[in-house]
C-alpha cells in the first residue's frame, strides 16, 4: 500500500513538473532570430524562414492580413498588447516600438534623471511584452540620428540606446533589437555603431531613394543586415516645390506606380543580401504638408491605389476590386509645376484625370484647403488646414468651375475619387491668389 502511495505521489509531482514546463513554454513566446543561410540574412520565427511583407500602422489589420501582409511595426507601444492580441488573431508579426525622446524635439540626453526615467520605463514595456507569440523584435528610438539645423547628435544619444539594447540582450534573448535611421548617412551609422555595436540589426527609412537604396547601403559601409521601416511615396522634402515653397504632391495613380517602381529596384532587385524586407508608410492617414501625402487610407476610410500594388507585391495579385487611378489634377489646363497663380473672385476651371480598372461609375468630390500654417518636422503632429468654402458655378464630375477665393494667399485644390466599393483616388494642386 505505501509502495501504491509512493507511486502515485511521484506520478503526481510528475504530472505537475511537465504542467509547469508546458506553461512556462507556452508563456515563452516565439523564439526570433536573424540568420545567414546561403549569403541571404532572414528572420527566423521559431526556425522557420519569415520574409517580412509589412506596413507601419496598426489600423486595418483584418484588411492587412486579407491583403497578404504578415507584419506591422509601431513607433510606441501604448496599448502593446492589445495590440499584440490583435495581430496574433489575424496571424501577424508586430516589431514593437519603444519610444525614445529625440533631440530634434527638444529630449535632452544630458539630463541623466530623464534619460533614467525613460530607461525604466522602456524597461517596463520590455518586461511586460518579451514573452508575446506575436513579437517579432524591438525598435528601439525612432530616427535618432536627426537634430536642427543639421547639428550633430549628442553621442549620449547612443549611448542611452546601448542601455536599452544591452537591457533586452540580457532579459529578453528571444527578440532581435534595432534602431531607424532617417535616410542613409555614413556618419550617423558609423556614430551610432561606434557608440552602440550590440544592434542585431538596422533599420533604414528612405523614400524617393528607396530605388538607390543598394548603392547607398554599399557607399555608407553598411555590412550588418538592415530593415525597411518606412518607404513609400516621394518625400515632401524630395520632390519639387512652387515658386512660393510648397511642396507638390503626386497624384495618387503616379504615387502608386512609382511605389512599386522603388519596391522593385531597391528590395525585389536587392543582391547584397542584407535586406531583410520593408514596412510600407503608413497604413493609415496622416496630416504632412496634406491629408493624403503618406496615408494609403482617406479620413474617410478608402483605400487608395498603393494599397493594391501592396497587395500585388505580397500576393502575386491585384485584389478583385481596385482603386481609381488618378494620373492628374489641372487648373485651367496648368499643372502644380507651371506655378499656379489665380486673381481674387476671378472664374477657372479645374479638370481630374482618372480610369478606373473596374469600369465603376465613379463620384466626385471636390475640397479647398489653405496651406499648412506651421510645417512639422520629423514626422511630427501637424494641424491639418480648415477647409475653405468653396465658390462653385458648375460641377460635371471630373470638372469644376469655380470662382477663385477673394483672399490673397496660398491654398490647395483637392479632388478625391470614389468608386463606391471602398477604394478611391485622389490629387491636389497648390495655387496663390495675387492681384
Amino acid at each position: 500500500m505505501r509502495s501504491n502511495l509512493k507511486f502515485i505521489a511521484i506520478a503526481t509531482c510528475m504530472l505537475i513538473s511537465f504542467a509547469s514546463c508546458n506553461t512556462q513554454r507556452k508563456t515563452q513566446g516565439s523564439h526570433i532570430e536573424i540568420k545567414q543561410v546561403n549569403g541571404k540574412y532572414s528572420f527566423y520565427v521559431n526556425g522557420k524562414p519569415f520574409e517580412i511583407k509589412g506596413v507601419g500602422g496598426s489600423n486595418n489589420l483584418a484588411l492587412l492580413h486579407k491583403s497578404g501582409g504578415n507584419s506591422f511595426r509601431t513607433w510606441g507601444a501604448n496599448n502593446g498588447k492589445q495590440l499584440l492580441d490583435t495581430a496574433k488573431k489575424y496571424n501577424l508579426m508586430v516589431a514593437m516600438g519603444l519610444g525614445m525622446g529625440q533631440e530634434l524635439h527638444h529630449f535632452d540626453y544630458n539630463d541623466t534623471a530623464a534619460v533614467a526615467v525613460q530607461f525604466n520605463r522602456i524597461k517596463l514595456v520590455v518586461d511586460s511584452l518579451k514573452n508575446h507569440p506575436n513579437l517579432l523584435c524591438w525598435v528601439a528610438g525612432n530616427e535618432l540620428n536627426l537634430n536642427t539645423n543639421d547639428i550633430p547628435v549628442n553621442t549620449k544619444v547612443y549611448d542611452a540606446l546601448k542601455d536599452i539594447v544591452d537591457y533586452i540582450h540580457k532579459t529578453d534573448p528571444n527578440h532581435p533589437v534595432t534602431t531607424t535611421f532617417a535616410g542613409i548617412s555614413k556618419e550617423h551609422v558609423q556614430v551610432a555603431l561606434e557608440h552602440c555595436p550590440e544592434l542585431d540589426f538596422l533599420s533604414l527609412q528612405v523614400y524617393a531613394d528607396l530605388e538607390r537604396l543598394p548603392e547607398l547601403v554599399k557607399a555608407a559601409g553598411i555590412t550588418k543586415p538592415y530593415a525597411i521601416t518606412e518607404f513609400g511615396p516621394r518625400g515632401h522634402w524630395e520632390g519639387p516645390k512652387t515658386e512660393w515653397g510648397r511642396e507638390i504632391e503626386e497624384a495618387s495613380g503616379v504615387k502608386a506606380t512609382a511605389v512599386m517602381n522603388r519596391i522593385q529596384k531597391g528590395i525585389v532587385s536587392d543582391t547584397s543580401g542584407l535586406c531583410l524586407g520593408g514596412y510600407a508608410f503608413i497604413w493609415g492617414q496622416k496630416q504632412e504638408r496634406t491629408p493624403t501625402w503618406y496615408g494609403m487610407f482617406l479620413k474617410s476610410g478608402e483605400a487608395g491605389p498603393v494599397v493594391d500594388e501592396l497587395t500585388r507585391y505580397w500576393s502575386g495579385a491585384y485584389p478583385e476590386n481596385r482603386a481609381p487611378q488618378v494620373d492628374s489634377l489641372k487648373i485651367n489646363n496648368k499643372n502644380a509645376v507651371d506655378n499656379i497663380y489665380l486673381k481674387p473672385g476671378a472664374q477657372y476651371t479645374a479638370e481630374v484625370f482618372t480610369t478606373d480598372p473596374n469600369t465603376d461609375l465613379l463620384s466626385f468630390k471636390w475640397v479647398l484647403l489653405k496651406e499648412v500654417a506651421e510645417r512639422s518636422q520629423g514626422g511630427a503632429r501637424e494641424i491639418e488646414p480648415d477647409s475653405i468654402q468653396l465658390n462653385i458655378i458648375s460641377d460635371s464630375e471630373s470638372r469644376l468651375t469655380f470662382i477663385a477665393p477673394k483672399e490673397e494667399g496660398e491654398y490647395r485644390l483637392f479632388s478625391y475619387v470614389f468608386d463606391g466599393k471602398g477604394k478611391a483616388g485622389y490629387a491636389n494642386v497648390p495655387f496663390f491668389v495675387k492681384k
